[in-house]
């Protein structure tokens, strides 16, 4: 396996495996998933990866910017997915381990994460990647009707923006 910068040629095969997560409901509060040009629009230009295996796609990370105020200029929204038939064999680590180093590389001294309290899978990779929980944004937003918790988790760089 290996990880790569995702190009705009690999959105077929991202675009699945984010249906998938939307699928198991748990994922994110999107119940759809957006054009690439929507997706492209939102989500930083830089730090957006794939793991490959064969020529077959099994997940992708990708950040996004917190606010457009530059004083957040270093601070990303992480996204990660991995595909239903590839999960639990390492691929998250491998796409979070390039993303940090990708994001510091960029000096980006702070990703974040809102998490459903349900994803146990994602909750136990961020703190395995050495991020710390927050706490616990009740209620924040309406999924399918119903008020959704988010549990926010941070990971602080050892490297930037410690001046």
């Amino acid at each position: 396996m290996e990880i790569v910068s995702m190009k705009a040629e690999h959105w077929p095969a991202v675009s699945n495996i984010y249906q998938e997560g939307i699928a198991t409901g748990i994922a994110t509060f999107e119940t759809q998933i957006p054009t690439y040009e929507v997706w492209d629009s939102s989500h930083m230009k830089s730090c957006r990866l794939v793991a490959i295996a064969n020529t077959e796609i099994l997940g992708w990370a990708a950040l996004s910017p917190v606010s457009s105020r530059c004083v957040y200029g270093g601070v990303g929204e992480v996204s990660v997915y991995v595909s239903q038939k590839a999960r639990g064999k390492g691929v998250g680590v491998k796409l979070m381990q390039k993303l940090i180093a990708e994001s510091e590389a960029k000096g980006l001294w702070t990703l974040q994460s809102g998490i459903f309290p349900e994803n146990v899978s994602s909750r136990r990779l961020h703190e395995k990647m050495g991020f710390r929980f927050l706490g616990t944004r009740e209620r924040i937003g309406k999924k399918d009707g119903e008020w959704k918790d988010n549990v926010l988790y941070e990971r602080r760089s050892k490297t930037v923006g410690l001046d």
